[in-house]
């Protein structure tokens, strides 16, 4: 299906896509300040990080029992509360505040983000048309602009505080037009299907390697150009910047091959890419190589993770649509469990090249769980 009309069918959830778009591309562009801000080494970062993911598994629970109260103001609630925990991170003045920013950081992104997947797979389901590579797409685009636009504010001298209070006021705005109806599930229904364990697991390690890379690149693409390749600040943030991008281009066009291409090729091809990109940037002498290598990181992850949610959208039963999405969603946010702590003390030990030389091999586990989710 094409882009356009892709994304007017689901205008609503897309605008709370943009908005985690906007937010972390933001976000990602400040972590170098960010982290000399609270006075923190590569180990002791990667480990304040972690309250990012773990607000994100609580939404596993709470996401589904919100979405089914609140009905049609799920999404719009769920993005002003994410609007509002935006501000913290920017005043943290240590390790530890900045760590429980990122909890409530993490709890309420969680909760917009699965939200917002439900929202487009009940629209997929309904109108029979692939729409997830589309929204996700426009994610990486409120992404890449957000990265872009905050490293110019970073040369420039604007402080963090704000620059976060500005955008969280942008998504405050947004969320007064993302009220949608939902469809209706009552308790009885809920209990009397079966939701299949497997698909969920296979499904939700698929969206987890993938958002391993892309956490990677988010968090420690600008330290890599600025420390190891002695970029400056302009520099480092456009590292993000990238990632957005080429995720962007690649989720449009996944969503123009949708129906056209098998879904085991496309993410069999993505995660080969992937692998590709982790290596460039991993070996890079330069920035403009190591710009090439995140690039395809983008470029090749950026389908897997849409695909995965949207076979889970299709594959269980319409009352556990919701559930389903809010597990495989949670077992992908461990990434950004893994991606700190793997990343923190890998470099701290071996340094950042050795870190993304890693990367490079976990991004081929995908193509292997696709296999078996054929086979099921």
């Amino acid at each position: 299906m094409s882009i356009l009309p892709a994304l007017s069918i689901s205008r609503r959830p897309v605008l709370g896509f943009m908005a985690m778009g906007v937010l972390w591309g933001s976000f990602a562009a400040q972590v170098p300040v960010l982290k000399e801000h609270i006075g923190a080494d590569d180990a002791l970062f990667g480990l304040v990080l972690l309250g990012s993911p773990l607000g994100l598994i609580a939404t596993m629970w709470l996401a589904p029992v919100l979405d089914r109260r609140l009905r049609d103001l799920s999404l719009p609630l769920s993005a002003a509360a994410l609007a509002m925990a935006y501000l913290i991170p920017g005043i943290a003045s240590s390790a530890l505040w900045f760590f429980l920013a990122m909890l409530g950081l993490g709890l309420t992104s969680g909760v917009l983000d699965i939200v917002s997947n439900a929202r487009v797979s009940e629209l997929e389901a309904s109108t029979g048309r692939p729409l997830m590579n589309a929204n996700h797409g426009m994610f990486s685009v409120a992404y890449a602009i957000s990265a872009i636009a905050t490293g110019f504010a970073r040369e420039a001298g604007v402080p963090p505080l704000p620059i976060f209070a500005f955008l969280s006021a942008l998504v405050i705005v947004a969320a007064f037009f993302m009220r949608m109806a939902v469809t209706h599930v009552d308790e009885e229904e809920h209990r009397s299907v079966h939701l299949p364990a497997a698909v969920v697991w296979l499904c939700g390690g698929i969206v987890l390697t993938a958002f391993f890379v892309e956490a990677v690149v988010e968090s420690w693409s600008a330290l890599h150009i600025e420390r190891t390749l002695g970029g400056n600040a302009a520099e480092g943030a456009f590292a993000p910047a990238i990632l957005g991008i080429t995720m962007a281009v690649g989720r449009l066009s996944g969503q123009a091959l949708a129906g056209r291409v098998t879904d085991r090729s496309i993410i069999a091809w993505g995660s080969g890419i992937a692998f590709v990109g982790a290596a460039i940037a991993a070996i890079a002498s330069l920035p403009s190589v190591a710009y090439l290598g995140f690039g395809l990181m983008g470029l090749g992850v950026s389908v897997v993770g849409p695909l995965a949610l949207a076979l889970v959208g299709r594959l269980v039963p319409r009352a556990h649509r919701a559930t389903a999405v809010a597990r495989v969603n949670v077992i992908g946010f461990a990434a950004f469990i893994l991606a700190p702590l793997i990343m923190g003390q890998v470099s701290d030990a071996f340094g950042l090249r050795v870190a993304f030389g890693v990367v490079a091999v976990l991004a081929l586990a995908s193509p292997f769980m696709v296999a078996a989710l054929e086979r099921r």
